[in-house]
């Protein structure tokens, strides 16, 4: 049997077992340049689960079909998620390759390629430096496409705000490009003052904000779900962060054509400049939650649903609550991602709880992944607990027909 013959009886076994839904296995990411805040529920001896010389574990990625860009040490499948069948485990990715027309949808398949998306957890004990993620113009100059993404912050991962609970986002009205240029050349004399270019925001648990592409943020020390385009593409633009941890400027040209390395009128050019000095910033990217159904109607079947992430044409996000001993069904226009981040019951076919401690490499029961059949028939999901909501993020590709706008959009 070949390799591709192989994974298609595995997900095709995990699908049909599953009657739509399979378990994911969880995803760990390093980085290099973070130190956990050591709230994704991972054992604490495991946060360096990778080797020290790697980083700690500050990341846990959801739906992946992409591998992480950690450089030359990276293994052939960091990042990427595995379907969890009979003892046995087969890439998402693979999965999505070969069967995509009946998981996906064949409208799916010929509009976007496939699954274009992905989410994680991002959890960091101090501020990451003031970045972007490259435009898809940009990208393409290093082979690559470009990553705009959106901030959640979950109740239930935030137990602590951490040590900075601010992000910096975009550039003060007025900045000149001189400005940004001035703070570039002075990467190596300690702090370069690019973020006394920009403002800090105070970040709220329940609320979020949408970042496209070429937008300067550096984000804060809350626990995110990130919701994001399917790269990891990159340019760092801070060289000292929070006065202890200096960055090497080869993170500033990362995905830059080494012809480019020193051509400060090309790095400007990775920046939306009109973006990120709008001076309606914050009206135009912070979100607060839009009920996704009449709230009378919900309350009356025992659940709360809200779009959390919306108003892009790159994925969207729900979260969906379930009060203490109710059953419901809840249909999707497309397929899906979740995670459970508080309660337990069932997920269709499929135990559903969420982890207090998390040994590296083990398997849980609060991460799945739900194909377009299933979502449109219906999952009945029932939560067990007598005294304790069930709450599930839910994480779609682009096109999800139900997604509101939102309400500053231009």
């Amino acid at each position: 049997m070949t390799t591709d013959q192989h994974t298609v009886q595995l997900a095709r076994q995990a699908f049909e077992e599953g009657e739509g839904i399979v378990r994911l296995l969880p995803t760990w990411v390093p980085r290099v340049f973070c130190v956990p805040g050591r709230r994704l529920r991972l054992h604490s001896s495991d946060l360096y689960a990778f080797g020290a010389h790697r980083g700690g574990i500050d990341e846990r990625w959801f739906s992946s079909t992409i591998k992480a860009d950690n450089g030359p040490l990276t293994s052939e499948d960091e990042g990427l998620s595995y379907i969890a069948i009979a003892n046995q485990k087969v890439l998402l990715r693979d999965a999505l390759d070969l069967l995509g027309n009946e998981i996906l949808g064949a409208s799916t398949i010929e509009r976007y390629g496939g699954w274009v998306m992905y989410s994680k957890f991002f959890d960091n004990m101090y501020p990451l430096p003031h970045h972007l993620h490259q435009s898809d113009e940009r990208a393409a100059d290093v082979g690559r496409i470009g990553k705009p993404e959106a901030y959640y912050f979950p109740a239930q991962y935030n137990f602590s705000l951490g040590t900075f609970p601010y992000t910096f986002f975009g550039l003060e009205p007025g900045t000149t490009r001189d400005q940004v240029v001035a703070c570039l050349k002075r990467w190596n004399e300690g702090d370069n003052g690019i973020l006394n270019l920009s403002k800090a925001y105070r970040l709220t648990p329940g609320t979020g904000w949408n970042v496209p592409t070429g937008i300067l943020h550096a984000p804060g020390t809350l626990c995110t779900y990130e919701p994001q385009r399917a790269s990891d593409v990159s340019s760092m633009w801070q060289s000292l962060i929070a006065d202890f941890q200096v960055l090497d400027r080869s993170m500033l040209v990362k995905d830059v054509p080494e012809d480019k390395w020193d051509d400060y009128d090309y790095l400007l050019s990775l920046l939306d400049w009109e973006a990120n000095v709008d001076p309606q910033f914050k009206e135009q990217r912070f979100h607060t939650p839009i009920t996704a159904h009449p709230e009378e109607e919900m309350h009356a079947d025992g659940y709360h649903e809200q779009w959390i992430v919306y108003g892009s044409e790159f994925f969207s996000a729900k979260e969906l609550t379930v009060q203490p001993g109710r059953t419901i069904t809840i249909r999707d226009a497309g397929a899906y991602g979740l995670i459970c981040v508080q309660g337990y019951g069932r997920f269709g076919k499929h135990a559903v709880s969420t982890p207090t401690l998390i040994r590296f490499g083990a398997l849980t029961e609060d991460e799945f992944f739900v194909s377009l059949p299933a979502a449109q028939q219906g999952v009945t999901i029932t939560n067990a607990s007598a005294t304790e909501p069930l709450v599930i993020l839910k994480h779609f590709n682009p096109g999800n027909s139900e997604m509101p706008q939102h309400p500053y959009a231009n």
